[in-house]
């Protein structure tokens, strides 16, 4: 036969202990929360959110983290201490699907994320899922800091306890509620002990122990008496008159009733207290909101009559202030175009210049290759093959010679309208010089020139591809047509530092003198004159390799004497640059 009225006693007492240990705030875990938030100061949405947290103004929070997160979608810590301020809000305001979403989004290297597993406990307990929360509660079980989550050991185990009873497996829930209650007895917390007495006396009470439950039910009713928690002495006294009720002592349950009235009125008289207290808040608010308006319409007021003189003196300025501005406008506007003037011309005198050098040079190489198809006909004619052979060879060379001029035409055109493609990768520069050498070995054949590639086969530089063997073409082309023949051409690398690598071709061939040196490594965009009609070029390749080399990040040096051949050195980058 059962003892008590079950159905009301449970939910008395769960619900009730659930609420007081949800109630508990912990002064380190706010002190470390305010210490972690200091990293973003220069966060306004984040700080009025962090304040708002520890003031307790859950609404608040609720808006100015999510106004932060809208901000920072892609700042993981500060989206996680947004996420935990919005389910540690959620939950206070008992929205617990909310809560336990926000929560969900918290990663687990977050800085408090034990708290976070004990907000998913205690979330899912309200929300009735035994299991789930379970498994939550017993992730903090062996915990050792737990303070510095805000967590007392103490709730952990009332909750596991609380779990266990809802599953059934009442040996587990007694002792951890019993753990739990002696903690809270040796901490002398008796809020917590009501609900812990309560909830222990209902673990008793499923299992028909009455012998046991009832010196918990009034170890809860004489606590809560010492308190001042009208609500507390509410649910014990009320829990009592039922005990007394089932043991069929009607004088004590009487008794009871009539404290129970008592504790009512005094909760009813608590709220209207705060109701009225509220009344009169929103009243005070309301006065010193009038007095506000009419301090600002005296101030509008004074302050009209001050900013006139203000205005007055504002409007000269202004009017100062622009004729100051439209003047050094029109003086940098003129500076402006007379550096483009500059520019033009600039452009035009090397247009001009362009034009003149390559149609001549043109003009030349065509007029050679019509004397020279006019001989091979002739030759052809009378079937001198020695002779046919010899004007072949010439042809060949000299379209090889026009085609080079027209590429290198074409990439300056490009590089100059910057309409080429251009992408800086890691390159091997042994393997590029010699798969660019490879087309020129018939060429140094037919001169008997000697070629060595020495470079570093481990030497890896950044720079782009195709630009590069342009570069090496110009310069191994320009190191054949200088050398006498029976000369050499030598390639090799030296490593200057950890951020450059010196490219080096060399020949032994005409030099050139110290002018045509320094000419030649000056900065200008204009083209050389053509010094020798037999050799000497336009200067368009040189030019072409001056511009791609300050685009590969890279230096140009160059050292020659006059009779003895030159070096050209070319340090290129061993790491990826910004130019």
């Amino acid at each position: 036969m059962k003892f008590f009225d079950k159905s009301i006693i449970i939910l008395m007492f769960l619900t009730f202990s659930a609420f007081c240990q949800n109630s508990i705030e912990n002064d380190l875990f706010e002190k470390n929360i305010k210490i972690k938030t200091q990293n973003w100061l220069n966060k306004p949405h984040f700080q009025k959110a962090s304040f708002f947290f520890l003031e307790k103004n859950w609404d608040s929070t609720l808006v100015y983290s999510m106004k932060q997160l809208s901000e920072s979608k892609k700042k993981l810590e500060l989206n996680n201490y947004c996420h935990f301020f919005r389910g540690f809000s959620f939950k206070q305001k008992k929205l617990f699907l909310e809560s336990q979403k926000e929560l969900d989004s918290v990663t687990e290297d977050f800085d408090f994320y034990n708290r976070v597993v004990m907000l998913l406990g205690e979330t899912t307990l309200e929300l009735k899922d035994f299991e789930k929360a379970l498994s939550y509660f017993k992730q903090l079980e062996n915990v050792v800091n737990l303070d510095f989550f805000g967590i007392k050991k103490s709730t952990v185990e009332h909750n596991l306890g609380i779990c266990y009873i809802h599953i059934k497996d009442f040996e587990k829930a007694e002792y951890y509620l019993l753990q739990s209650a002696k903690k809270q007895e040796e901490d002398k917390d008796t809020l917590l002990l009501v609900g812990s007495y309560g909830d222990i006396a209902n673990l008793y009470y499923e299992q028909y122990k009455d012998d046991l439950a009832i010196p918990y039910f009034i170890k809860a009713y004489e606590l809560a008496k010492n308190t001042k928690d009208y609500k507390l002495k509410f649910h014990t006294a009320n829990n009592m008159a039922v005990v007394e009720e089932n043991r069929k002592d009607f004088l004590k349950a009487l008794q009871y009733r009539k404290e129970l009235e008592k504790w009512k009125d005094s909760l009813n008289d608590q709220n209207k207290i705060w109701e009225v207290a509220q009344l009169e808040k929103q009243f005070a608010v309301k006065e010193k909101q009038k007095e506000v308006s009419f301090l600002q319409v005296e101030n509008k007021v004074k302050i009209a009559e001050r900013n006139g003189l203000f205005y007055s003196a504002i409007v000269l300025l202004l009017l100062l202030g622009t004729t100051i501005y439209f003047y050094k406008e029109k003086i940098k506007t003129n500076k402006i175009i007379l550096a483009q003037k500059e520019a033009l011309n600039e452009l035009n005198a090397t247009k001009d210049k362009l034009f003149s050098i390559v149609s001549h040079d043109l003009r030349s190489s065509v007029n050679m290759m019509k004397v020279s198809n006019a001989k091979l006909l002739e030759n052809l004619a009378t079937k001198n093959l020695e002779e046919l052979d010899v004007l072949l060879h010439q042809n060949n060379q000299i379209a090889n010679s026009t085609y080079n001029l027209l590429d290198n035409l074409l990439h300056w055109a490009l590089l100059q309208t910057k309409q080429s493609y251009f992408e800086i990768t890691s390159q091997r520069l042994y393997f590029l010089v010699e798969q660019v050498a490879y087309n020129y070995l018939p060429l140094m054949h037919d001169k008997k020139l000697q070629f060595e590639n020495t470079v570093n086969k481990k030497e890896i530089i950044f720079v782009d591809q195709e630009s590069l063997k342009l570069l090496l073409r110009n310069f191994l082309d320009n190191a054949i047509k200088f050398s006498n023949e029976n000369g050499f051409i030598k390639v090799f690398s030296e490593s200057v530092d950890d951020s450059y690598c010196r490219l080096i071709i060399e020949d032994n061939g005409l030099g050139m003198s110290e002018i045509t040196r320094q000419s030649l490594l000056k900065e200008t965009t204009l083209l050389a004159k053509k010094e020798n009609e037999k050799i000497i070029g336009s200067g368009l390749g040189l030019q072409l390799c001056k511009s791609i080399i300050k685009k590969n990040n890279g230096k140009l040096d160059i050292q020659s004497e006059l009779g003895k051949g030159t070096k050209i050195i070319v340090s290129l980058p061993k790491k990826h640059l910004h130019g």
